[in-house]
């Protein structure tokens, strides 16, 4: 089982560095929005992972608000985007 979480955190860590990669390099600031949204479910991801290899259930709650806290943020970066449209 151990195997499977080196495996599991490796491909997490690889996917939070490409998409800090897109973050900085994103020519538009929506690339970079959309990357940070991708950063989000990977740092939900990789909680999540470290909660199975501890064996235990208490970041279930940072799990909400780190997942509560990505969505609000891509809504309001909608909102502005939707706002930028308007004539």
């Amino acid at each position: 089982m151990a195997v499977v979480f080196v495996i599991t955190g490796t491909l997490l860590m690889i996917a939070a560095l490409l998409t800090l990669v897109r973050m900085v390099a994103g020519p538009t600031t929506w690339d970079r929005v959309v990357a940070l949204d991708g950063f989000v479910f990977v740092t939900v991801g990789g909680i999540a992972v470290l909660d199975a290899v501890r064996g235990e259930g208490s970041a279930i709650m940072l799990l909400v608000v780190v997942s509560l806290l990505g969505f609000v943020g891509s809504l309001m970066a909608v909102r502005l985007w939707g706002e930028e449209e308007r004539p």
